[in-house]
């Protein structure tokens, strides 16, 4: 290769398969043109192959034409290009579509000079394994996009192979050494000051954490430190640009003649000694064999990683997460094969958990390769980091509750419905009259778990009144003893001043007989469960867990028991549904987070505290009612209760949309028992056709709210332009949460939750029309 890069000109290939095409073609004219007139032939024949011949020829020629045009094209490409990489220092090559080599500068030559090889990719061999399959990669995105390149990690280090199309279809390569380059880099995430020295005193480089250190960059070690040589160990004094400062320096040769110092600010008047040795270093530091095993590690190291020594240890049996087996990543960063990128780990430490981010660095001791690991603590970052992810998980929990809900409360609206039907035909004396009622009771029973998950997703039905915490807890107390049984004592204890919350009575019930219920399950063998309410005025927010309790005034309800406590790690996950630490059969898990979601719709906190094997307690905030203030939540109206009178007899006519099959079907029947005339669409746009015709008198309008295309509230607001005065009845699966943020503006209209049974929906109906 480099015999034919010798002349100013780069050699080209002489010889195309091209020029074979065109030949043959010549060769073909000629012979029609020429072999006819020694035989004896009819004129037409002659005429016909000579007019073939001339045709081939005259297409041969233009052909031949244009194919020198391009070869020329492309020497005149080659040759500039060639002037112009001449001088890089980086090798390059021009090559065609196939790889072969057409030109390369100097530095290519020097760089593969034992390598004659007319290809590019077998030029590369001796530094890239299988250098066919990354020059296709590159070239094909080369072809696409204009230029590619791409970073390889090989035996000799990093190398960038960059590529370039040109016009004409040549290619130029280089093919770059940055394994300085990226070493330097991978310094910056090492989190104490570092500066690389070079033989005669030069700084190479200096990471982030030494540029502030010393305030600017500096080229010699003459500028930064006052007396030299370096005293490795030793306080030495460096000049910054804050004046002069006393640091503790560490020494670590990694290469022949190229040396790394460690520089630690140090206040001289608290050193023991003249010397400070490694084992000082105010940062954990750990010296390891390629192997992994700890050849030393320093005192502050000690400390986070919990151990006294080093006598056989292995970095892999005090922390883990790396993802891969932690000797790869030892024996790659040992071989120089590393990125150099730190690594979030967690310590195998038993009494707590802590999080370290690690830095490895490749080193030379004593003519031995070692491995430089810094440890930095991450315990708060990756709290945070799990935080998050936690609260993502709660939030899709949370939808998977409430959209899980909405089907099955239009499951069970269908199931209780018809069985509603079937209860009307029969009495008390039929054989089928228990089978019914056992459908209808555990319809209800089901309704109540959808209930649970819709009050974790805080999308149930809420019917907030003012109350005083108090009042409420002296309603509950009978059953609350009756709950906690003989062997736990339950003792309730009120502050002489407080004031009103605003707040579901009967969800509020239900969240202090789970929070009960809980400590009761906590003392098997008894105990006092204590139910304590405080008035509480906060003149800063409270922060704690995740959460931030506004300041103003509130009222606390706190229940704790003295149980058997929650472990740390179960501490944070017991307000996640479907959790439960109680054996298959004693819980469902729903207890928690239905008081969690409960709680959270009301506008108010729930936090959790426990020590194990001395007790739990659980302190809910609610905030103060203010006279004349806007509910916390939504006041969903709701019909009479379902033993009430159902009327006989309904006149009116009621447009019905509904687009579940099942409980359009049971609605329209239970509406026309009843004597109303029922339309039925079933979407908003049957119903908004239903609607042109302007003869048609409609009184009740009602409609689902979440709907495939236009919604309930969107098609209703639409049809009362031009019958303002229709009554709505809008019914969902969804409850309260089925309108989003807000109730929609729709005047005369009431909202009834699924699953509704046969009375609540005529009764709605009803109300709506009296």
């Amino acid at each position: 290769m480099s015999g034919r890069q010798n002349s100013s000109v780069p050699a080209l290939r002489i010889y195309h398969p091209e020029h074979l095409r065109l030949g043959a073609t010549l060769l073909l004219s000629i012979g029609l043109m020429v072999v006819p007139s020694f035989f004896a032939l009819p004129d037409w024949v002659l005429r016909g192959l000579l007019t073939v011949g001339l045709t081939l020829l005259a297409v041969a020629l233009l052909l031949l034409f244009q194919s020198r045009l391009r070869i020329n094209a492309r020497a005149m490409a080659v040759e500039l290009l060639t002037g112009f990489i001449e001088k890089d220092a980086t090798p390059s090559f021009v090559t065609d579509d196939d790889g072969t080599i057409h030109a390369c500068n100097q530095a290519a030559q020097n760089r593969f000079e034992d390598n004659d090889r007319e290809t590019l990719a077998g030029a590369l061999r001796s530094v890239l394994a299988n250098p066919s399959a990354v020059l296709f990669r590159l070239q094909s995105r080369a072809r696409f996009e204009g230029s590619a390149r791409e970073d390889i990690v090989t035996r000799r280090g990093h190398v960038r192979l960059a590529v370039h199309q040109m016009h004409g279809g040549s290619f130029l390569w280089r093919v770059e050494d940055i394994a300085e380059r990226q070493s330097g880099r991978g310094s910056e995430s090492v989190p104490i000051p570092m500066i690389t020295v070079g033989r005669t005193g030069a700084v190479l480089f200096m990471n982030e954490a030494a540029r502030k250190l010393v305030g600017e960059r500096v080229k010699s070690t003459d500028r930064l430190f006052v007396t030299l040589p370096v005293s490795s160990g030793e306080v030495n004094t460096i000049t910054t640009k804050n004046g002069p400062l006393d640091v503790l320096v560490t020494e670590l040769n990694r290469t022949q003649g190229r040396s790394e110092l460690f520089l630690m600010e140090v206040n001289t008047a608290e050193l023991q000694g003249p010397k400070t040795s490694f084992e000082h270093m105010p940062v954990p530091i750990i010296k390891l064999a390629p192997s992994g095993d700890i050849l030393s590690l320093n005192k502050m190291a000690m400390g986070m990683l919990g151990v006294k020594g080093r006598e056989n240890l292995k970095l892999a049996q005090l922390m883990e997460g790396l993802g891969r087996p932690m000797s790869d990543w030892l024996r790659d960063t040992a071989d120089g094969l590393a990125s150099n990128k730190s690594e979030f780990l967690r310590l195998s430490r038993p009494d707590k958990e802590v999080f370290v981010q690690v830095t490895l660095t490749r080193s030379v001791e004593e003519g031995n390769t070692i491995i430089i690991a810094v440890l930095n603590d991450a315990t708060e970052l990756k709290t945070l980091e799990a935080q998050f992810v936690q609260s993502q998980k709660m939030q899709a929990i949370g939808q998977l509750a409430g959209g899980v809900a909405h089907d099955f409360n239009n499951l069970l609206t269908a199931i209780s419905g018809h069985c509603d039907l079937l209860l009307l035909r029969h009495d008390q004396g039929d054989q089928d009259f228990g089978d019914l009622i056992q459908i209808h009771e555990n319809a209800n029973r089901a309704a109540s778990l959808v209930s649970q998950l819709l009050a974790f997703s805080r999308k149930q039905t809420l019917l907030p009144e003012v109350l005083d915490v108090r009042d409420t807890l002296s309603d509950l107390t009978h059953l609350l003893n009756r709950l906690v049984g003989e062997k736990v004592t339950l003792t309730l204890s009120h502050d002489p001043v407080m004031r009103p919350i605003r707040a579901d009575k009967r969800q509020l019930e239900q969240v202090l007989m789970n929070l009960v219920v809980n400590a009761r399950d906590a003392m098997p063998n008894g105990g006092e469960i204590r139910v304590r309410t405080e008035a509480v005025t906060l003149d800063t927010p409270l922060k704690r867990d995740r959460a931030a309790v506004p300041e103003g005034n509130w009222i606390t309800v706190k229940v704790s028991d003295e149980g058997v406590g929650i472990s740390p790690d179960q501490l944070q996950k017991v307000f996640e549904p479907f959790y439960t630490t109680k054996r298959t059969g004693e819980g469902t898990g729903l207890g928690l987070s239905t008081a969690y979601g409960i709680v959270k719709q009301t506008g108010g906190f729930i936090f959790v505290d426990s020590v194990p094997d001395k007790g739990t307690q659980f302190t809910l905030f609610f905030p103060v009612y203010q006279e004349g203030q806007d509910g916390q939540v939504e006041v969903a109206e709701v019909p009479a209760p379902k033993d009430a009178p159902a009327p006989q007899h309904g006149e009116g006519v009621v447009l019905l949309v509904e687009d579940e099959a099942p409980v359009r079907a049971f609605a329209s029947r239970a509406l026309r028992m009843r004597g109303y005339t029922v339309l039925e669409a079933e979407s908003a746009e049957d119903a908004l056709r239903t609607l042109e015709d302007p003869g048609l008198t409609v009184d009740v309008f009602v409609t689902d709210v979440v709907m495939p295309g236009m919604d309930g509230p969107t098609w209703v607001r639409e049809a009362l332009k031009t019958r303002p005065d229709t009554r709505v009845v809008f019914v969902s699966g969804y409850a309260e949460g089925a309108f989003g943020e807000s109730e929609p503006d729709v005047p005369n209209s009431v909202f009834l939750p699924k699953p509704f049974s046969l009375n609540q929906l005529t009764e709605t109906v009803h109300a709506q029309l009296h």
